[in-house]
């Protein structure tokens, strides 16, 4: 009979708090990774991002979240029977305001697969954010939304967006970045980041 025995550690109460949601959601087009993704665009090492590699000239467009509103999470999908296991990562997306840019952003979106990079509000111990990645193998579309006026002054008036994949492995965190700002390790090429 074999046995499969990997577990590597335990896990003790951490005494820190910390801070949920999404600070920051940063899209690259999936098919402007260097391929094969998994070995030459978005290399990991023990389940963290250490290279990023895109094609030249290539832009990772930041969007901003409002507090409190926006939300990753990774589901845990396996089969006893079968022997496998797969993650649906989701990434919930609120933009506050309905413009004609958006609108047409949101159709590019419909059209486009996705990494998305979510810079966390949770920090580590030197005071940066925690990023993670997800869509690393296979890239995330967007499969549901709406656009809301509301109905009172007081309601939102925006987007609500869901992408969400099938992924082999769960979502890495990304390396700790330098002072530079996220994404900007020595280690990431080929892009630029939009923050407009």
């Amino acid at each position: 009979m074999s046995h499969c025995i990997a577990l590597t550690k335990g896990r003790e109460l951490d005494c820190s708090r910390i801070s949920g949601g999404v600070r920051y959601l940063y899209f690259g087009v999936y098919d402007q990774f260097l391929t094969p993704i998994e070995t030459a665009g978005i290399i990991q090492a023990t389940g963290e991002v250490s290279d990023i590699n895109m094609e030249t000239s290539s832009v990772i467009y930041r969007y901003a979240m409002p507090l409190g509103a926006a939300s990753v999470s990774e589901t845990i999908t396996g089969s006893t029977e079968n022997g496998t296991i797969f993650y649906t990562p989701t990434v919930n997306v609120v933009l506050n305001k309905l413009t004609a840019a958006d609108q047409n952003e949101i159709k590019l979106f419909g059209q486009t697969k996705v990494v998305i990079f979510a810079q966390l509000n949770e920090t580590l111990p030197n005071g940066n954010n925690s990023i993670i990645a997800l869509g690393v193998s296979n890239g995330l579309a967007l499969n549901a939304g709406s656009m809301d006026t509301g109905a009172a002054w007081g309601d939102r008036n925006g987007y609500t967006l869901t992408f969400d994949g099938l992924e082999p492995s769960p979502f890495p965190f990304v390396a700790d970045y330098p002072a530079t700002g996220p994404l900007t390790n020595a280690d990431f090429s080929g892009f630029t980041i939009d923050i407009d």
